[in-house]
């Protein structure tokens, strides 16, 4: 807005003071409501589930799928976190920002599976070990039953790597794996393979590499094993398979471990929905502004959330 009409939302300070600080951090609506008053002239925001846009798009349905962290993860998690804290305190400045940054993409690891954080995937057994994956297993096996073809989004590259591993060897068919480092002809053959439907019918993907420009309508489900805290890079990756040409019903699952910094996370970021849908951040780094107090909050482990040997 600035770009376009200069001046027209004041300086960046008072912006800031005006309506990011009020909005953000209090929830106060009448600045919200006045910032969407100045710019709602000037802006036209067209969505595809809007039926006088596109009238035969099927549905698009979302869930989340909460899985309990193992016994090992849980023991990992409650262990970054008490030595995450402890360092954060002793900090300030750009080292406590890194640290709380660091200490998020630890526990992302974490709850993803313990061979992640760990880095020993080449040498153990993933099978068991995580709830996500656990969980993941069960659905794709339901999926594959009924002939029906998965995207599978992950942030990590080696996370990508280790379901692509463990899939290959629990249903016999090796998922493609598009990520940053597949050269523009393979990718392209990768997406026609898979659009024919003659090819593997789960579809990995980095999220960065295949969260724009690719059309993967072959696919009605897709799964986010990690979440983005931005949800507008989420919703775009799963846009390949819920645009035009789609002719089935999409079904969204996004993993969320219980208990950890997923769910709380999760939380923060509904509350701040109605935000999100007019002005959308992009990264982590509000979360680095957090107090102590409020990251504890954040981090630490709800005790129930841990898997019994049972697997309930």
């Amino acid at each position: 807005m600035e770009f376009l009409n200069p001046g027209y939302l004041g300086s960046q300070q008072s912006f800031r003071s005006k309506f990011t600080l009020p909005i953000e951090r209090y929830h106060q609506p009448e600045p919200a409501a006045q910032l969407k008053t100045l710019v709602q002239p000037l802006l036209l925001r067209r969505v595809k589930s809007d039926p006088t846009i596109i009238q035969d798009l099927p549905e698009k349905n979302e869930m989340k799928v909460y899985c309990n962290l193992t016994a090992e993860q849980a023991t990992l998690y409650e262990a970054v976190v008490k030595d995450s804290l402890r360092q954060i305190e002793e900090s300030e400045g750009m080292q406590r920002r890194g640290l709380v940054l660091s200490t998020l993409m630890k526990l992302k690891q974490v709850c993803n599976h313990p061979a992640h954080f760990l880095g020993n995937r080449t040498t153990s057994d993933l099978a068991g070990r995580s709830g996500k994956l656990n969980r993941l297993s069960e659905m794709l096996e339901e999926v594959l039953s009924v002939n029906d073809s998965a995207l599978i989004f992950s942030q990590f590259f080696e996370m990508g790597e280790m379901l692509v591993q463990h899939l290959t060897a629990s249903f016999g068919e090796e998922p493609l794996f598009l990520h940053g480092g597949v050269p523009a002809r393979q990718r392209d053959e990768m997406v026609k393979l898979f659009q024919s439907g003659n090819g593997p019918r789960l579809f990995m993907l980095s999220l960065k590499a295949g969260g724009v420009g690719l059309n993967l309508t072959q696919a009605n489900h897709v799964f986010h094993f990690d979440r983005w805290w931005n949800p507008a890079v989420e919703n775009q990756a799963t846009d390949r398979a819920f645009r035009i040409g789609q002719q089935r019903n999409v079904q969204v699952h996004k993993f969320i471990c219980a208990g950890t910094l997923e769910e709380k996370i999760d939380l923060l970021i509904e509350s701040k929905k109605e935000l999100a849908n007019s002005i959308v951040g992009a990264g982590e780094s509000w979360l680095t502004e957090l107090s102590t107090a409020q990251l504890r909050d954040l981090l630490v482990l709800r005790q129930d959330a841990v898997a019994t040997e049972e697997g309930v």
